[in-house]
Parts: structure tokens; sequence; C-alpha cells
């Protein structure tokens, strides 16, 4: 084994105390929730594994086959439930007719709808042949004949389902057309209890591509619910809650979400398939999604409004370190050509689609395309903002500057370049300014941006001063001398991090994500609430919660946050060193516990820190990593150190 090379750190000392800022005053409130959860699963502790314990291997899901985000067409925005055999081609039509499909919208997905009932008793799920006429291929309806109509276009075929027995449709929107008819048992339609034959049906006979599952069953048929009284379904006691992570049973859904992924490799052979989990960011589905499928949604249903918009949005833009090729942060469909994003609303509409593009969100067009005018055809076939969606590297764009206001997103490319968005989130005009720093480019040598919607270029040093009209968003690739000669930040890198552990003890709502109207409520009750757990993971560029990074008063641009007692897979690719300046954010709530920071590659330990303290200077740590080919990043917290913020700052793989 190789000799670990330790890095003293400076002495600790004191420091100045400062106003406390927003994110300050929720971390601090946290820290003892934290703490004492965490109390109760020690890494190490008699009888669970310790997860800190380097494997060697990446962890996130590379199963199926998506190596950069699914792009396509989804019937449920346009027609929800009201779908038939005539729409799905109509819609197949119009991507090979308008050359959609050939910059990659291939997946055509039929959502809820498609379904009769399940024929008892031997539990064959039945389509609707007066929808999809091309079904009815005797005692045994298949959907073959058109998924090999669809596959003969050049095209991917996708089906819906849902986890528990019942779908969406039933529980929540029965008044929506084609529900399952008949019994109790031959209207439970979901994949419980039927996962291994279902899966089975729908890739190895009806030759499907894709599947999206969504999470209704599981949550909506508690033994009290006025359907399970009525005797309409069966009680599936709830293992999600909305409104409550401490109520949801997240190893449970999770389990069973994995089960898919199991009958998955088994029944779709050696085909590519695209496996799509719909459980709208509850159960804590935004930390270990990207360990199940390929695909997973982050938030409640997106709709056609500005401000619905935002909320989705703000669910995934601080989670970059957890979306990676064969793994996707999901945001939900587009809605472009519908309500804000309508063809009176050009603007909206663009920001909407370039915003998906930039955060690596399977771009799935929910509209219906036989509607479709130049201008929307305009927006979905930007060819240079498709591109920095499909991007090779499969880096989510990183926060460069984040307010209310406006936000920066930057995004490192494959060659090397950066896409660039800026937001105006507001309803009047915004005024900002784009740096070199923030693209970690040099102040001194030309940046070059090309506006990727007027093609317009231009050129400045240092930085440039920009102006938005409301809820505009301008979209650039920019070109530059990269600051750091020789290597790469780790976080211009998210796509080849995995936060295996993240040290969070405790699922705790995130309070940063913007809270909308609900549609379906409106006004009624209390309103919104923080919902989607995650709250203190990983970040890209920030401690946790979302701080500035600094440790002992000094501040770094750049770097890896997270809580102690986390892990980060990195994939190396052909670099030798890799380098950071590692200590305690001066965003702790305690100035209790001590931090130990370790690199290991392939298992082997490389370097470790000696224990660093709030208030310690930052100290170096460096390891060659030649011909590694996972080097694991572990910070371990003592007992009182366990909510500490650790921090890789500088982090960088060097050639």
């Amino acid at each position: 084994m190789t000799s670990p090379r330790t890095m003293a750190g400076a002495d600790a000392r004191a420091v100045p105390r400062i106003a406390a800022p927003r994110w300050a005053l929720v971390a601090a409130a946290l820290g003892a929730i934290l703490s004492s959860a965490h109390a109760a699963s020690l890494p190490g502790s008699p009888g669970s594994p310790d997860p800190l314990v380097p494997t060697g291997r990446w962890s996130a899901n590379s199963d199926g086959s998506a190596p950069v985000p699914p792009m396509g067409w989804n019937s449920w925005n346009a027609f929800n439930s009201d779908v038939d055999e005539e729409k799905v081609l109509a819609s197949a039509q119009a991507l090979v007719d308008t050359k959609l499909a050939t910059l990659g919208y291939r997946y055509v997905n039929i959502d809820d709808g498609w379904w009769l009932k399940r024929r008892q008793p031997d539990g064959r799920m039945m389509i609707r042949t007066s929808h999809f006429p091309s079904a009815r291929t005797g005692a045994n309806p298949s959907f073959r004949p058109l998924t090999d109509r669809l596959h003969a276009m050049g095209l991917k075929a996708g089906i819906y389902s849902d986890i528990g027995r019942n779908s969406c449709g039933q529980i929540y929107t029965p008044d929506f057309k084609n529900q399952p008819e008949g019994s109790v048992a031959e209207r439970e339609v979901g994949l419980y209890g039927h996962v291994d034959e279902d899966i089975r049906l729908y890739f190895a006979e009806w030759n499907f591509d894709f599947i999206k599952v969504d999470g209704c069953g599981a949550r909506g048929l508690a033994a009290d619910a006025p359907r399970v009284r009525s005797g309409l379904y069966r009680a599936l006691p709830p293992l999600v809650d909305m409104q409550s992570l401490a109520a949801s049973d997240v190893a449970g859904i999770r389990r069973l979400y994995a089960a898919v992924g199991t009958a998955l490799r088994t029944h779709a052979g050696q085909r590519p398939y695209v496996y799509s989990l719909c459980l709208w960011g509850a159960g804590d589905v935004r930390t270990w999604g990207k360990d199940v499928g390929n695909m997973s949604r982050t938030s409640d249903d997106i709709q056609p409004s500005w401000a619905r918009m935002l909320t989705n949005l703000d669910t995934v833009t601080h989670r970059a370190l957890y979306a990676h090729p064969g793994s996707w942060n999901d945001p939900d469909m587009l809605f472009v050509g519908t309500g804000d994003f309508d063809a009176a609303h050009p603007v909206e509409a663009r920001a909407h689609f370039a915003l998906w593009a930039m955060l690596n969100a399977p771009l799935i067009i929910g509209y219906d395309l036989r509607k479709l005018t130049p201008d929307q055809l305009a927006i979905f076939g930007n060819a240079d903002i498709v591109a920095l969606n499909q991007d090779a590297a499969g880096n989510q764009a990183v926060l460069a500057y984040d307010s209310d206001d406006a936000q920066i997103f930057v995004k490192t490319l494959a060659d090397g370049s950066k896409g660039v968005a800026v937001v105006n989130r507001t309803a009047q005009p915004v005024k900002a300014v784009l740096t070199a720093a923030q693209l970690k480019m040099t102040a001194q040598g030309d940046v070059r941006l090309r506006d990727l919607w007027s093609k317009t270029e231009r050129t400045f040093r240092g930085e440039t001063a920009l102006t938005l009209a409301p809820h505009e968003t301008l979209v650039f690739r920019a070109t530059g001398t990269h600051r750091l000669a020789g290597g790469v930040y780790l976080s211009e890198q998210p796509g080849r991090v995995n936060p295996a552990v993240d040290g969070i003890a405790r699922p705790t709502p995130d309070p940063t994500i913007h809270r909308s109207i609900t549609p379906w409520t409106g006004t009624r009750g209390p309103g919104d609430h923080p919902q989607y757990g995650g709250w203190g993971g990983a970040e890209a560029d920030r401690a946790p919660y979302g701080a500035p990074i600094r440790i002992a008063g000094t501040a770094f641009d750049t770097g890896i946050g997270v809580l102690a007692n986390a892990r980060l897979e990195v994939r190396n690719q052909g670099s030798a060193r890799f380098t950071a300046r590692v200590g305690v954010n001066d965003s702790a709530p305690s100035r209790a516990g001590r931090v130990v920071f370790e690199i290991w590659g392939d298992g082997r330990l490389l370097a470790r820190s000696k224990p660093m303290a709030f208030g310690d200077a930052a100290a170096p740590i460096e390891a060659r990593v030649a011909g590694v080919g996972i080097v694991e990043l572990v910070a371990r917290g003592d007992t009182e150190g366990m909510a500490s913020p650790a921090i890789w700052a500088d982090a960088a793989l060097i050639r």
C-alpha cells in the first residue's frame, strides 16, 4: 500500500464575528438536528456497514441507456389521459417531418390512459384497443405493431405505469378519460405485485424502449381514503407522504423502484432502455434517484405558468452533483407552447427551453405537435442550445451567481468551452454583470460570447454588463483562456463527481425552492411549504446550504462542499494528480468537532489531512492519481463535528 501523505494545516485561530446571513441562520438551526440524528447511525457502528469505506467503484446508476439526457415527446401535457393511436402517430410523424428526430427527439412516450384493465385470473395487462386499433392481435392484444412502426420511423417507444396498484389518474383525477374498467382486481393496473410479469410484457414482448413509473399508487390509498372506504380500490399503506419526509418510508419506496430496475435488466435483454422514476421529489428521491434510474423527477408536476416553472427549476439548480451520464435530474416535461410559454410569450418560452437544456433536464416535449408553429419549431429545433443539453461531458450547469432576482449558470462542455445562461426571474428589467472569474477564465484574456438565440458575438475582458428584459434568459457559448493551466477544477466536472454519501443524516426539506401557488389547490389552505428533501446536500462552488465557501476568513470561488461524514466518487480520466485545500467552512453551526480529509484511489488510501477544526486555515492536500480509475474523497467528522460543512476548496485534477 502506498504510504499516506499528511498535509499539516495552520494552527486554529479565532475568526472575527460577522453578521449572520440568512443561510447561516438556517444552517445553525439545523446543526443540532443533524448531529443528534447522525449519532444513531455513525459510520462503523455495530450492525451496520461503514458507508465511508471506499469501494473503488462508481455507485451511481449505469444501467440502461442514457449517456446524455433523453429527448422526445410525451402525451400527458398535451392530452392528459385522452390519448390514442392517431395522436401518438401524428406526433411521431411530426418529429420526423420537422427533422426534430434528427436532433435527438427520438422517444415517443405514451402516458396514462392506454390501459383497459388487468385481465383475470392470469393478470395480463389489456390495452384499450378502441383507442389503439393496431393492438387488436387476437386474444392477447399487443402494442408490438405500434412499437414496430415507431422503430421503423427511426424512433423509440415509451410506456407508462405506476409503482403501486393503481395509477395517478385513478387516484387523483378520476374524472379524466380512459380510466381502467372492471372489478377491483381488474382496475389494479400498476406494477405492485406484478413487476416481473409486467416488465417482461412491456419490454420482451411489446418491445418498448422507455418506461415512466409514477408513484401515486404508493401514496394515495391509505385505509381511510374515500375511494378505499367506498370499495373502489384496495388499501395500500402509503410509503411516501408529500407533506412529511419523516412519515415517508424512504427505504421501502426505494426498494420498490429498485425492483423495477432489476426486472428491466432481466427482460430488456441487451436492448438499450431508459428507466424514468416519477416520484415528484418525494421520499428523498432527489438524493437516491441517481442510483436507481436513468432520470428522476425532482418536483411535483410542472404547469404552464412562469411561477410554477421557477419552482421546478429550483428543485435542480443546487443538485448538479446528483446528475451524471446514465442518471439525470428531471424537473418534468417541457411546457413550451402552452399558457405562459405559448406563442404570445416567446421570451418565456425561450427561457424555459434554454434553462432545461443548460441543466441537462431530459428534453421531453409536452405539446400537441399537430399544432406546431414555425416559431415554436425554432425553439425546439435550436441546434446550438440542444447541443448544450446533449454534450458528451454530461455536466449539469452550476450556479455561478444566485439571487431571487437573477441567476447565472455555467456548464463546462466536452471541448473546454462553456455554456452560459443569465436569467431574469422577475417581471422587471434586470441589469447583470458576467465576469471571467465566473467562467473560470482569466481576466486578462479575451472571452468570446456567442449568443445562441441571435447568433451574434461579443468579446470582453474581465467582465461585461448585460441588460435582461422581464423573464428573459440570455444563453451563450463562451470561449477563452482557462484559469487553471494544465488541469480542471472538480466543480467544473459535476458529471464526474458522485456524492455516494453526502453526510445528510436526516432528510430535510429544502426551504430555498420557490413556493408558487399550487394550481390544483389555488390559495385554499395554508399554502405550499418546503417539502423536497436534499437540503444540505453536496454542492459545487458552494458549501452545504448554499453558503459561500470561506475557510478561516479566506474566500474561495471554486470547490466542493459537503457535510462531514461524506464520501465522493470521482471518475478520473487520465489526470496524474489531485490537489485541494481542505477545512471546515465558516458557516459551521458550531465550533466544536474536527474533520479529517482523505484521498483514496481505487480503494487505496493515498493521502490524509490532520484533524481540521473550525477556524483552522485551509490546509493543502494532494495525491498522485495516475492510472487511478476512481478517486474517492472522504471527509470524516468526529461525534461533535457531525454537522460540520467540510470543504474541498480549489479541488482540481491536474494532467
